[in-house]
């Protein structure tokens, strides 16, 4: 009987135990009378784009959780498993891709800005004295993979099949005069590459990152036309939640056009 009721009563301390942290967290979240909103981003622009809203959005009663990452995976993953709210760092294509091959459902939640890829080299000053049999690299993701071709043909260094669009692989290549030797390396590691290959086609983000001015630096960029548009994303069936609509919103003000405008000079393009 005695250890029935020594037991009923470490049961007892352990429920009052429970119950003061379910207070304490309710009692925070009273204090703070604001939701939160974790985003996940890569560093440049979109880490930097959602600094600059995230006063914006404090008034409007959000707390906007900004995390970090250097790949073009973990974020979706961790959309996906409700780590995050929103994450912004892709294109559809790549979206549209990704949802496919690992049976997802996230959504396109508001275009905000066009990052025009481009061909960079530490060896070569123009297109021209690209030499026979050089090195290229290119993005190894499918969707990225094919844009770099689809500008490496525009910069008439190969020729691809006809039609084959943003799903062109190497295998696609038809024609290469100057028999170019594509390498495929993860995006987030092409800057480093440099040294190591005669020219590189690497995402604007991961060339501001290392320091590359496009409008300056690229031997050749994509222009405004470009249809890969950078997205927020969500899960389905978040694309209506206000916080998710403000946080939109605020990336897609006059005062976010004008920030991208100044700081990265033609590098980066709004689409809104």
């Amino acid at each position: 009987m005695k250890k029935v009721l020594l037991i009923i009563a470490a049961l007892g301390i352990m429920m009052m135990a429970f119950a003061g942290c379910g207070s304490n967290q309710q009692a925070d979240k009273a204090a703070s009378g604001k939701t939160v909103l974790k985003v996940g981003a890569t560093p440049v622009p979109h880490a930097e784009l959602l600094e600059q809203v995230k006063a914006d959005l404090a008034k409007e009663g959000i707390d906007l959780q900004i995390k970090e990452f250097n790949d073009y995976v973990q974020p979706n993953i961790a959309l996906n498993d409700k780590e995050l709210d929103a994450n912004f760092f892709q294109h559809t294509p790549y979206l549209d891709n990704f949802n496919k091959e690992h049976n997802m459902q996230l959504v396109n939640a508001g275009g905000i800005h066009i990052e025009p890829m481009g061909v960079y080299s530490h060896k070569v000053k123009k297109l021209a004295d690209i030499k026979d049999g050089a090195q290229i690299a290119i993005p190894n993701d499918p969707t990225n993979g094919g844009r770099a071709l689809l500008l490496l043909q525009k910069a008439k260094l190969i020729k691809l099949k006809d039609g084959v669009g943003v799903t062109a692989t190497v295998q696609d290549i038809v024609d290469n005069p100057k028999h170019i030797k594509i390498t495929e390396i993860e995006a987030a590691q092409l800057p480093r590459s440099l040294d190591d290959v005669d020219a590189a086609v690497i995402n604007t983000n991961f060339a501001v990152q290392a320091n590359l001015v496009p409008t300056k630096d690229a031997l050749i960029i994509e222009d405004s036309s470009s249809p890969y548009v950078n997205i927020v994303v969500v899960r389905k069936g978040d694309e209506n939640r206000p916080e998710i609509k403000k946080l939109v919103a605020a990336l897609q003000s006059e005062k976010i056009k004008k920030f991208i405008q100044e700081k990265y000079k033609g590098a980066i393009v709004p689409a809104f």
